[in-house]
């Protein structure tokens, strides 16, 4: 049976990874993996993590399962973090909160019940998205269209399309929003922007998922969950997927949560019951060390602070990289502004370069970047900058705008 199938299609980005590892050119550089690296282009395992581990070590007495969805303590912090211990849905007990594996899990989670529990409904996702949403949600079934977002010529948000795209979404569908450091493109909405999208959603009838995947990577915790707390205030009922494989560098743990927001506590235990039994049909209950780590962190105001300082430190290495590249082309004559670089957020920048750049860059110099031209900024270091902007300069003598 084997012997009659074809090889998949590599995966767009995780693919690149394997053509980078097999490169034997000493100053190649991967800007395509969606992972921080300090500036020695490690991935840090961060110090809070590190104690919370020997910890863990000295103290668990088990390694029996969790509940289906996790330890409760997990899904108190997590529900903390996005919202607040405060917040109406909190205090309310309207939110009911899920361990998943990786934000991916959350994802995978949210679109089964959709399609189980709303036959029919579509999902919307921005235009362009993170190269896994479709694939994720058309394995589970979903209908996937797109909405209108980036605005190629402007380098920024296409505001006056997104509006007239969400406004036209039926009722009882479900419009995944980026809630900061919109990968690819790293273009996110104001705080008022936010408000009209909450506004629209409400007045529609359409259902916001939240893919929150880099609380703290954009502006900081508190400003970057701003947005949730936008839309709560217009919609009654939601989803949102988190993850800290960023912010907490927890990447191979595979640490995420799937939270679901309904009306009433009655009607979130409801909905939530069914949650239970789309992950017991999945992988039945979610592994333990990651969220202990997490757990570990955040009920000790020490190791807390800890982790705020590295969480800042690496949002502020981020931001550092886009204003040196944006210098670094500069200087070298670059015949393209690459000043809105300066102005995104997160990870992950639309950088301009378009398929032409993309394939010399590959090609002769052994710069991996995603197809369309989506860099991950993390990936630049103080030793590769130089080679990597004057191989982008080359590239653009080449092949110019």
């Amino acid at each position: 049976m084997f012997e009659k199938m074809s090889p998949a299609p590599p995966d767009a980005i995780l693919g690149l990874t394997e053509e980078f590892k097999a490169d034997h050119n000493p100053d190649k550089v991967n800007l395509g993996v969606g992972v921080y690296k300090d500036e020695s282009g490690k991935t840090p395992v961060l110090e809070c993590v590190k104690t919370a581990e020997r910890i863990l070590l000295d103290e668990d007495q088990s390694k029996t399962y969790l509940p289906i969805p996790g330890s409760p303590e997990y899904g108190a912090i997590v529900q903390s973090l996005l919202v607040g211990g405060e917040h109406p849905i909190v205090t309310g007990k309207r939110a009911r909160t899920a361990h998943t594996p990786g934000g991916t899990g959350a994802i995978r989670v949210g679109g089964d019940f959709i399609a189980e529990q709303f036959p029919g409904a579509t999902i919307w996702v921005s235009n362009p998205t993170w190269a896994n949403h479709k694939g994720v949600f058309a394995a589970a079934g979903l209908s996937v269209k797109v909405y209108s977002y980036y605005d190629a010529e402007t380098r920024g948000l296409d505001f006056a399309a997104m509006q007239r795209d969400l406004q036209a979404v039926p009722a009882g569908d479900i419009v995944l929003l980026h809630l900061c450091c919109h990968n690819p493109t790293g273009v996110d909405p104001s705080p008022e922007e936010w408000k009209s999208i909450a506004r629209i959603a409400a007045e529609k009838g359409w259902i916001p998922f939240v893919d929150f995947a880099y609380q703290g990577f954009g502006s900081g915790l508190e400003t970057d969950a701003e947005p949730l707390r936008i839309l709560l205030e217009e919609v009654e009922e939601m989803f949102v997927a988190s993850s800290f494989s960023k912010n907490f560098g927890l990447y191979k743990e595979r640490v995420g949560a799937f939270t679901l927001v309904a009306s009433t506590s009655a009607a979130a235990d409801a909905a939530f019951s069914h949650v239970k039994k789309t992950i017991r049909v999945l992988y039945s209950n979610p592994p333990a060390h990651g969220g202990m780590i997490v757990s570990t962190v955040l009920s000790s105001d020490h190791l807390t602070a800890i982790w705020h300082k590295e969480l800042d430190d690496m949002r502020d290495r981020i931001n550092g990289v886009r204003r040196s590249l944006v210098d670094a082309l500069r200087n070298r004559g670059a015949d393209f502004d690459f000043s809105f670089i300066a102005r995104q957020k997160g990870m992950f920048s639309f950088s301009g370069l378009n398929n032409s750049h993309v394939d010399f860059l590959r090609d002769t110099k052994s710069i991996y970047i995603v197809k369309g031209g989506r860099i991950n900024v993390a990936g630049i270091t103080p030793t590769n900058i130089d080679y990597v902007c004057d191989a982008i300069a080359e590239a653009l003598k080449k092949y110019p705008m």
